[in-house]
């Protein structure tokens, strides 16, 4: 059975943001490469599920956090360029990460030693650190929402869209199953939320990072919520050998059940953390970006680009059963038997991926990323229309000669 073609692509969303490629899809949007046709640069487009464009509420929320989000800059931070809405798709702008995400590094090589634990942290909690300094809170932070570029840099994604998805009319079951083994217990049990909330989140990525599994499990995803109330996190040291103590005070103390116990917020946590590299002299390393979600991405911006449609498809209300090109990569299907319980092969990370870009403290120094070749036709024409202007000329020179000679010739 051959798989529907997607309505999306080719089209120009507010004449501007040519959809190209996908790159993946989750409960509550797709993600593909676009072209940003009036600065001719790739981009990353995120087209939120149709269900959400009919919420007044959801769209207000949505505007709001995506021009918070905007204001923020910071190397630990997906950027966002633009949001709109285009008839019957809401749409985010964002710079394209070319890489994967921390999830799909985990199924692929399994738990990180701490060096390289480090090294997602220092970025990502300086990203967050950010954010809250500004007044937002993420609420989602998990290994999907934190990416690593193909140059090692690690950046944060997708703030904002939670508040606005959970503020909507509409419920989501998708957003509450990726986000359950990650929530703070204040999450759970009331709605009073602060950066808090991310750092607790953001020691149970670590502890996964660290040991290659969650801390809880349940027999359903409620269940696996609850967890968190009655329950510390423990020490990453307890499950997998090699961790130094100073790594397991910082996973402890993030995950404190009571907020007052925690960092007060992500500069807080790596502070710690960059306290912790210089006590123990942790060597400075790149991350590498997981090689299927690279090639997967590198496939998408290579492949050939469908012209702009002159005018808007109809779009069937089931889009989001519709619109399946490629696989789901909303891992909510965690499996605890995907990852090596012997642990992690320090040697394999050190001997494939040291790399000497790295700055001070594991931080990866930020890279420029390249525009595509986007001007590449502008150019094309400017070429052409150079060579048709040097041959009129010859041309018109040629009949002027030939007219002095006849004129010569009679004279």
């Amino acid at each position: 059975m051959s798989t529907p073609a997607d309505p999306l692509i080719g089209r120009v969303l507010e004449r501007r943001y040519q959809i190209d490629a996908p790159i993946a899809r989750g409960g509550m949007s797709a993600v593909y490469v676009g072209t940003d046709l009036r600065l001719h640069r790739r981009v990353a487009v995120k087209v939120m599920d149709a269900r959400y464009v009919g919420d007044p509420q959801f769209l207000r929320r949505f505007e709001f956090e995506a021009r918070a989000v905007a204001g923020l800059s910071h190397p630990g931070l997906v950027a966002v360029y633009d949001q709109s809405i285009d008839g019957e798709i809401a749409f985010l702008v964002m710079e394209l990460v070319r890489g994967g995400s921390i999830r799909e590094l985990l199924r692929e090589r399994g738990p990180m030693p701490p060096h390289a634990v480090v090294s997602v942290a220092v970025p990502m909690l300086g990203g967050l650190g950010t954010a809250h300094r500004a007044g937002l809170v993420h609420r989602d932070v998990k290994p999907e929402n934190v990416l690593i570029s193909d140059s090692g840099d690690i950046k944060v994604a997708d703030f904002g869209l939670v508040r606005a998805v959970a503020e909507a009319g509409v419920t989501s079951a998708s957003v509450i199953l990726g986000t359950a083994a990650y929530l703070s217990p204040e999450q759970v049990s009331s709605t009073e939320i602060d950066a808090r909330s991310d750092v607790y989140s953001a020691g149970v990525l670590l502890f996964e990072l660290l040991t290659g599994r969650q801390p809880f499990s349940g027999s359903t995803q409620l269940a696996l919520a609850y967890q968190r109330l009655s329950y510390d996190v423990p020490a990453p040291g307890d499950i997998i050998d090699g961790i130094p103590p100073q790594i397991d005070d910082i996973v402890l103390r993030a995950t404190e059940r009571h907020p007052d116990d925690r960092f007060i917020d992500g500069f807080a946590m790596q502070h710690a953390v960059l306290d912790a590299v210089d006590e123990l002299r942790l060597p400075a390393f790149t991350v590498p970006a997981p090689h299927q979600a690279s090639a997967r991405v590198t496939s998408a911006i290579a492949r050939p680009v469908s012209p702009p449609q002159a005018s808007p498809p109809d779009i069937p209300e089931t889009r989001q059963d519709a619109e399946r090109d490629g696989p789901d990569f909303d891992y909510t299907d965690f499996d605890d038997a995907d990852f090596d319980d012997a642990g992690y092969d320090a040697a394999e990370y050190e001997d494939e991926y040291d790399d000497p870009r790295l700055g001070h403290r594991g931080v990866a120094r930020h890279a420029d990323d390249p525009d595509d070749d986007g001007d590449s036709m502008p150019a094309t024409r400017r070429l052409t229309a150079l060579v048709w202007f040097v041959l009129i000329i010859l041309a018109g020179a040629g009949v002027a000669a030939a007219g002095w000679a006849v004129g010569s010739t009679l004279a």
